[in-house]
């Protein structure tokens, strides 16, 4: 990874400079492109590998931000406050982090440019929300709403953990139950029968599963792992990946509800750049981005383009048929009455609650699920046994 510290000129005439982490030269020059930049002068630097670390939390986040949120409300200088969070870290490779953009910010680089050297650690909705703070020079009130806007990512992100627990306990104890009867209880009832020509065709078929279970589990675990390779990389494919986006947002039962989740984050993202006075298109773009779905990326590709050609945000969204109409229409009424940031913030908030319900109701679709699975596996079992319980009996009898 290097570091690349530039000067240039912005479509508007406005002299800039900054520092951007990329991979090569190219990797920058694209970077640069995508900003529109001219008259560019720039110097390669190497940055230390240590100061590298992980993407931070969206729990990391909120907490940096409240903090400097209220150093920034009581008055204290961004570089003061920013070397008070650097030495308030937890871990030491975040303390370098924080350290590095307080000593790049202490030699006159910008807040965004030094957060945007580490791009692979800051999220890009943080970096363009701090440019907005930094151009309109409320940087205190941006740093607030970002730590209202990761607090709730945070409140929800463990509704859905919290909700997930109990799901995940119970498919454990599925697979648990059904490996455990296969390989404990099925092989005593093998001594029921003389031979294997004895055997109903269904129970021989159990049998030999169960057989297979006991002496060749570890084709089982290469199959699982291959499954899972495999799996994971279909998914890199575009194409295959846009059709698994639709289909999780068009699904039956599940796909209202996880529009609804989506709804809530898009309002809430997009409410949180417009009100910063972020221009639409970025807003759009960068709101659908925080989603993860390509297929909605792709729509609103669409929706972006009819934006900028002068149509309503309200009709190109309705278009894309992804939100639900209740949706549209305030952000229809939002645009007619020229409130749309202070609209958008409270259908955030309904949206919240509307996305805690739908977590609770997507979890309840899938206790059924493993319930039926296991009562499939348990009653495969059962008309496998009971042909040779039938058979002792009858011989009791007898």
């Amino acid at each position: 990874m290097k570091s690349f510290s530039y000067t240039g000129t912005t479509p508007a005439g406005k002299q800039v400079k900054g520092t951007i982490n990329a991979e090569d030269e190219r990797d920058f020059m694209s970077q640069v492109n995508a900003k529109g930049l001219t008259n560019l002068k720039y110097e390669e630097k190497d940055i230390e590998s240590s100061k590298t670390i992980k993407k931070f939390s969206t729990k990391d986040l909120a907490f940096c931000c409240r903090q400097l949120a209220a150093m920034l409300t009581s008055g204290l200088t961004l570089v003061k406050a920013l070397d008070i969070l650097s030495k308030e870290q937890p871990t030491e490779q975040a303390k370098q982090v924080w350290q590095s953009v307080y000593e790049n910010v202490q030699k006159g680089e910008s807040f965004s440019s030094s957060l945007e050297m580490y791009r692979g650690v800051f999220p890009e909705f943080l970096i363009s929300m701090v440019n907005a703070g930094e151009t309109s020079g409320q940087l205190d009130v941006i740093m607030q709403r970002m730590s209202d806007h990761y607090a709730k990512e945070q409140k929800m992100n463990n509704t859905i953990k919290g909700a997930m627990t109990y799901p995940i306990i119970l498919g454990f104890l599925c697979i648990v139950i059904i490996i455990a009867m296969f390989t404990f209880i099925m092989p005593t009832f093998a001594g029921l029968y003389e031979s294997e020509d004895d055997m109903p065709a269904f129970t021989r078929a159990m049998m030999a599963f169960s057989d297979s279970l006991v002496h060749f589990w570890y084709i089982y675990i290469l199959v699982i792992v291959g499954i899972i390779f495999g799996v994971t990389y279909v998914m890199k494919i575009p194409s295959t990946r846009l059709k698994w986006d639709k289909f999780i947002i068009k699904g039956p039962a599940f796909g209202p509800l996880v529009v609804k989740i989506y709804t809530a984050r898009f309002a809430r993202t997009l409410s949180s750049l417009y009100s910063s006075g972020i221009p639409m298109v970025e807003c759009l773009r960068r709101s659908s981005a925080i989603l993860g779905n390509r297929y909605i990326d792709e729509c609103f590709e669409n929706v972006i383009d009819e934006v900028k050609q002068g149509e309503t945000l309200s009709a190109s969204i309705q278009r894309t048929e992804i939100f639900d109409s209740m949706f549209c229409s305030i952000i229809f009424v939002g645009e007619e009455a020229g409130a749309l940031d202070t609209i958008l913030g409270k259908t955030a908030e309904y949206y919240d609650e509307e996305a805690d319900s739908a977590v609770a109701r997507l979890v309840s679709l899938l206790e059924p699920v493993m319930i039926i699975i296991m009562g499939v596996a348990v009653c495969m079992l059962l008309l496998a046994v009971f042909p040779a319980l039938y058979g002792s009996f009858d011989n009791i009898a007898s």
